[in-house]
């Protein structure tokens, strides 16, 4: 059974030859909810693309002038001494717990959902304002490009981050 932080890995990662099979299977395996039916319908809508055109909505999404700003820090702070802080703590722990960051910086998304996987006791910071930045992140998406099927991977980050936070359940 996967974790759903690791299957929002797989659905936050480049698009590769074989992805969305493994991303379908991976999205197959998780309990019945929330979570899986938004990462069914993001599996849905990115198997009908083809490969190159996956990509290309990755990177106008993700990557080059994002569509959402996949940041937690930058989303809360902007580009202030408060984020640089916050990162260098957050880098720490990552390190500390061997948590792979995928090439980004530590407060990107996908860093951070590396970390959650790992962590017993996330950042206090963390935990305090990752919902509004999920919040803030599917918002803009919404208001930049309402069809996108990154939407559904928002959607479960934002169930699995309400569950984390409110009732203390890992994902």
């Amino acid at each position: 059974m996967s974790s759903p932080l690791a299957v929002m890995v797989l659905g936050l990662s480049y698009p590769q030859l074989g992805a969305a099979e493994s991303l379908g299977r991976a999205v197959g395996s998780l309990d019945p909810g929330p979570v899986r039916h938004a990462m069914e319908r993001f599996v849905e809508e990115v198997t009908v693309l083809e490969l190159g055109a996956w990509e290309e909505l990755h990177t106008r999404t993700l990557d080059l002038s994002p569509l959402f700003v996949p940041y937690v820090g930058h989303v809360v702070w902007g580009e202030s001494y408060r984020r640089g802080a916050f990162m260098s703590e957050l880098q720490r722990e990552q390190i500390d717990l061997g948590a792979d960051q995928h090439g980004e910086l530590p407060d990107h998304v996908i860093a951070i959902l590396e970390y959650l996987k790992l962590a017993d006791h996330p950042h206090s910071d963390l935990m305090e304002v990752l919902p509004q930045a999920v919040a803030t992140m599917r918002k803009e998406l919404r208001k930049a490009e309402a069809d996108n099927p990154y939407r559904h991977v928002l959607a479960a980050l934002a169930a699995v981050i309400d569950s984390y936070v409110t009732e203390g359940v890992r994902a």
